[in-house]
């Protein structure tokens, strides 16, 4: 379950994969291939390059053109 943790570390890993980290320690690696094609502001997530520039911003991680995934939803996905 989800008590509203925010990620505090992300390390690329090679291709659509970031390793992520959560504030209670929970950890592991989520695969974002599944978000291209899910609309426009994930399409620039292709090119390996802006990818790359992904940062931590409001407890989740971000990419420079405003795209994010819900913190809650990363938490789940590393079960």
């Amino acid at each position: 379950m989800w008590n509203m943790n925010d990620i505090v570390k992300i390390e690329y890993k090679g291709g659509l994969v970031y390793h992520i980290v959560f504030d209670d320690g929970k950890n592991g690696d989520i695969d974002f291939s599944e978000y291209i094609g899910r609309g426009p502001v994930f399409e620039p997530l292709r090119n390996t390059a802006f990818f790359q520039n992904a940062k931590i911003e409001g407890g989740t991680i971000s990419w420079p053109n405003g795209a994010d995934v819900a913190p809650e939803t990363l938490y789940e996905k590393i079960g």
